[in-house]
């Protein structure tokens, strides 16, 4: 490794681990400080926060790798991402900010659930709860998967070796500063993704020569590379169900826990169209930053004849190919922070599970903020720990298993939130409904061996597709065949309509 490269990622790591430190001293004494920070965050914080562990190393690996291997096609994804992130500030921002709050101050979202039905039963909580734990577990993994690849690929370590490093730097920040320490590093790691994914396209255009030449360097490969309409990979014309399925992605913004968290720990509700128009900025230059480094990537690769095993390194190989030591080492830590940034926001989601959803409600409900800080603690390493042993298998592409955690987050919470936040009719008996029937079309979707045409289900549409309508249409026809809320459920509910019009 160079010593140049080696000098930026030990700043980058002690950066890290000193935001750690500070939070570790000014905000982890009780759950709602370790959990949520206080609610204190500043729109800057949130939109950065949220952005940065929303676009993980899928965003510097797994979309350049996407559009180097299929081409244009592989926008639509990018185009969905960024119409649900827009509606997702709209829709479910600023309300959930209230509603959390006003019910019993709710901080985590199995506790929402709860608290918006008034579930004795428990039963909401449980199930979303073992939802967030496995489909973290296994998004964790994929941050981890990445970081492998990354230590391998750049610096000449086993991928093992990887492994170990990324989660370790990771839990120690998490563990001891806990959300304070996740959104103060989220925006920083915001910070410099934001620079590099500028930087590198730009420098790699001047490379090929500007854009007449990497068109042309494109189309030498296959003219299907500038289509929206063909897959190059396959040589195939996207269907409309395709096309649907890419920017389906979108929909799966209203139900991961990692980023409404960030909603409702802003400071004041106020602040949210602050934060969205910062957030929506970022988030635009950053995926059209992903995009033209996959397609630059190829143009360059194309003219001087390289080559590499993995698309997803793409961005890797051109920090090494094209930047001086420094640079490069400041460009391989932007990919550290993608990554780190969205393993600590779902270690620390899981760890709210663990804690507040399992241990505090089922074992120890009378236990001290004090223990429950500790017992958050030991989470956070419980879930790296297993999130490790997943990423030992090396062939799971970054892209794919962050896919699967996607949709069953999407699916699962989704349609949820949106119809709890703005249907006072919705029952416990409809949310419990959509929350299942969506998790088993998804897993059916997913698993079974089922065929249209010779294609597996998850090839014809994105399981996120199938399972939003099979969950929405639950929801609301279980809760139209059951009892009416509560009187106090739907009073609570007014209430939060009436803090929401003051806003």
């Amino acid at each position: 490794m160079e010593l140049g490269t080696l000098i930026s990622l030990t700043l980058y790591f002690i950066v890290m681990l000193g935001i750690g430190l500070y939070a570790f001293k000014e905000s982890t004494s009780d759950m709602t400080e370790y959990m949520l920070g206080g609610r204190t965050l500043s729109p800057k914080v949130t939109a950065l926060s949220a952005g940065a562990s929303d676009m993980s190393g899928w965003m510097l690996m797994g979309v350049p790798g996407a559009m180097y291997v299929s081409g244009l096609s592989s926008i639509w994804i990018a185009a969905g991402l960024t119409i649900g992130a827009f509606l997702n500030y709209i829709l479910v921002a600023p309300r959930l900010r209230v509603y959390t709050e006003v019910a019993n101050n709710s901080i985590t979202l199995p506790d929402y659930f709860e608290n918006r039905f008034e579930d004795k039963s428990r039963l909401l909580r449980v199930i979303s709860s073992v939802v967030i734990i496995v489909f973290f577990t296994l998004y964790t993994s994929s941050g981890v998967v990445a970081g492998g690849k990354l230590f391998e690929s750049s610096f000449g370590l086993t991928y093992e070796t990887g492994l170990y490093v990324t989660a370790g730097v990771v839990v120690a920040y998490t563990l001891f500063g806990g959300f304070l320490a996740v959104s103060m590093t989220d925006f920083v790691q915001g910070c410099i993704m934001f620079v590099s994914l500028v930087m590198v396209p730009i420098v790699v255009l001047f490379e090929v020569g500007g854009i007449n030449e990497v068109t042309q360097q494109i189309s030498n490969v296959s003219e299907n590379m500038m289509s929206l309409w063909v897959d190059a990979s396959t040589g195939q014309a996207l269907s409309a169900i395709g096309i649907i399925s890419l920017l389906a992605w979108g929909l799966g913004y209203f139900g991961q826990p990692h980023i409404i968290v960030r909603f409702m720990a802003i400071r004041d509700v106020k602040d949210m169209k602050v934060a969205r128009r910062i957030g929506m900025s970022w988030m635009i230059v950053s995926l059209a930053g992903a995009v033209a480094t996959g397609l630059f990537g190829l143009a360059y690769m194309t003219k001087t004849q390289g080559g590499i095993e993995d698309p997803e390194t793409i961005f890797i190989v051109l920090s090494q190919l094209l930047f001086n030591p420094f640079v490069g080492g400041f460009l391989l830590a932007a990919i550290l922070a993608a990554i780190m940034s969205t393993i600590s926001s779902q270690l620390l989601v899981t760890s709210s599970s663990l804690t507040g959803d399992f241990y505090q409600a089922f074992l120890r409900r009378g236990a001290s903020q004090k223990e429950l800080v500790m017992v958050g603690r030991l989470s956070v390493a419980l879930v790296a720990f297993v999130a490790v042993l997943l990423a030992y298998d090396r062939d799971s592409t970054v892209l794919t298993l962050v896919s699967n955690a996607w949709a069953g987050f999407g699916a699962a919470f989704g349609p949820l939130v949106i119809i709890s936040l703005y249907w006072k009719r919705m029952t416990f008996a409809g949310a419990l409904a959509g929350m299942i029937t969506g998790a088993i079309t998804v897993l059916i979707w997913v698993f079974a061996d089922l065929t249209i045409d010779g294609q597996p289900l998850s090839a014809v549409i994105y399981e996120i597709v199938p399972r939003f309508i099979v969950s929405c249409i639950f929801t609301v026809v279980v809760s139209l065949m059951t009892a009416k809320p509560k009187e106090t459920i739907c009073d609570t509910f007014e209430e939060v309509e009436r803090e929401f019009d003051k806003v």
